[in-house]
């Protein structure tokens, strides 16, 4: 919920808590253990280096369970489990770090949000009175005593509990929707109507627009609902976000609340905080935060979407493929989900699955292009070229007709083309691309590259590779392509100085060191020659590339005749 931070605050909340470096990378960072826990210790710090959280804890609590005095260790396994998702064992740690941890503000915000959960609202109470009024404290403890009074049914002490994030700046609107929602449940329906409308002023997130909009069709007011919902999808990058809530208006069924009651709105809570985190990529700690919003509600999908794209960002696809799986039938993260699946899948290497998920999700809504543009980038990746391009070519006929938004669609179809030797229907797709983008540096540098590969209109794609590099002079492909170009007119010493720079921009790229060899070659610098030659080799990866750099370097380059070259 971007409209709800202030950014550069919450960074300096993080700080301060220290919640972002409980978990330090870096094993010089903390003291080793003593005795028989350093093995399990060592083993959990490499796990956690390598963003294995699971391996991570399971280490973690060995060496606990060898050294169990020690606060630091306690402190890590414990947010460890949290992270994990272990809420049983995180809440046995917890309690052991409220008698030994200065600052335990993740443990108080566990062990409070689960006296709610519980119903022991004393304990609860007594656990946010402890939140600090520092670092995330900030945040957790006004929210957290808030929707606690709620929960006893004192609204205007709920009210004046949340006050101080008014105070804070930027964190207006984040007050504005606990307020409005805790008004909403106590049935104050005219003063929760005039905090719900301040935070829907401006464009506002999928959430919001969910909750307010909940509350208008509650309220009977069905057409400034459709209001909101219509505004939220035609600036939204998705219309499956809001069309059930569109399409229900109006049938008569009764609406449900969204938030139910207090243990639903600490679940709203704790969801807005590690949405926050996770728009400023703080993920570590808006993964604690994601997992504290699903012990107090499982049944909140955004925070299950937003954890499995946390898993997806670190790699952890089977974690991901779980936290998916409990969207698959959500009417409206559904879709989203489906398709993220599917990438965590081929990420996998189970690119059959994701293949038959996709295909099945293009059937489903022939009016959408998302799957069939995913579907065909998987099976490109995956070598299959010819189903590739028919992917894209049934995508570029769902679409409009040509502009600007069709060309990464058309550059695909084109490298698909190349792949299979289609050289008429590359050219075609790249100019068709260029027509509707006529300064993309990726596409001038592409459809110029190959005249030059293929010797065709070697002055005009000598220009298009030189407008490429203008507007994007720190690229070293496209450098490399000029390079190209000049050693193609028979301008080595310009090739020379272009292919270096390319060498120093993207010196692991076996092409544009073969390509740099050659040009040392034209300009009598053999030794050089053969030592670019040989780099290229050692880094190459398709045996023709080798098989040619190997060619050369037996018998150098003709001297009637420029090298022949392999493409990228």
């Amino acid at each position: 919920m971007t409209r709800f931070q202030n950014r550069a605050r919450l960074g300096s909340a993080l700080l301060l808590s220290g919640l972002l470096f409980a978990l330090p990378p870096n094993p010089a960072q903390a003291v080793e253990p003593p005795g028989p826990a350093i093995g399990s210790y060592l083993a959990g710090r490499f796990a956690q280096h390598q963003d294995d959280w699971t391996a991570a804890a399971l280490y973690m609590a060995q060496a606990l369970a060898a050294d169990p005095g020690d606060l630091a260790l306690l402190r890590r396994t414990f947010l460890l489990k949290l992270g994990e998702g272990k809420i049983d064992s995180a809440l046995e740690l917890a309690q052991r770090v409220l008698q030994s941890d200065s600052d335990p503000q993740m443990a108080l915000a566990l062990l409070a949000a689960d006296g709610l959960a519980s119903g022991r609202l004393g304990d609860a109470e007594a656990l946010a009175a402890r939140i600090p009024a520092d670092g995330l404290g900030k945040f957790i403890g006004p929210l957290t005593k808030a929707w606690l009074a709620q929960a006893r049914g004192q609204t205007d002490n709920a009210l004046a509990a949340l006050e101080p994030l008014a105070a804070i700046g930027g964190f207006a609107a984040l007050h504005n929707l606990h307020a409005a929602l805790i008004l909403d449940l106590a049935g104050r329906a005219d003063q929760a109507a005039a905090r719900y409308a301040s935070v829907t002023e401006s464009a506002a997130p999928l959430r919001v627009v969910q909750i307010v909009g909940n509350f208008m069709e509650r309220a009977g007011r069905v057409a400034e609902a459709r209001k909101l919902y219509e505004t939220f999808r035609a600036g939204a990058a998705d219309s499956l976000l809001v069309e059930p809530a569109v399409d229900a208006l109006g049938g008569g069924a009764t609406t449900a609340r969204t938030v139910r009651d207090a243990r639903d709105g600490l679940a709203e809570a704790m969801f807005d905080l590690a949405s926050a985190l996770h728009h400023e990529n703080a993920d570590e700690t808006a993964l604690l935060f994601g997992r504290l919003a699903l012990h107090l509600r499982a049944d909140l999908p955004l925070a299950r979407l937003m954890i499995g794209d946390i898993m997806t960002a670190r790699d952890h696809h089977e974690e991901a493929l779980a936290e998916y799986g409990f969207l698959t039938q959500n009417p409206i993260l559904g879709w989203s989900a489906r398709l993220r699946a599917a990438d965590s899948l081929a990420r996998l290497d189970r690119a059959d699955e994701a293949i038959a998920s996709l295909t099945a999700l293009t059937a489903e809504h022939p009016e959408r292009t998302d799957a069939l543009i995913r579907l065909g980038d998987l099976q490109r990746f995956a070598k299959r070229y010819a189903e590739a391009a028919e992917s894209y070519s049934a995508a570029l006929t769902r679409m409009a007709p040509p502009d600007e938004r069709q060309w990464p669609l058309l550059y695909a179809r084109a490298m698909a083309y190349e792949k299979i030797g289609r050289w008429p229907e590359t050219e075609a797709d790249l100019k068709a691309a260029l027509a509707v983008k006529p300064d993309e540096p990726s596409l001038l540098n592409h459809l110029g590259y190959s005249w030059i590969e293929r010797g065709e209109n070697l002055t005009v794609a000598k220009g298009m590779v030189e407008r490429a590099v203008a507007l994007r002079p720190r690229d070293g492909y496209i450098m490399d392509s000029l390079g190209w170009a000049l050693f193609s007119l028979g301008d080595f010493n310009g090739a020379v100085d272009k292919l270096e720079r390319a060498v120093e921009m993207k010196p692991l790229d076996p092409t544009i060191n073969d390509h740099l060899g050659d040009a040392y070659w034209r300009v009598g610098r053999r030794n050089e020659a053969r030592f670019q030659w040989t780099r290229a080799l050692r880094i190459a990866d398709e045996d023709d590339q080798k098989d040619a750099i190997q060619a050369k370097l037996d018998k150098g380059l003709p001297d009637n005749a420029h090298a022949a070259t392999v493409k990228r």
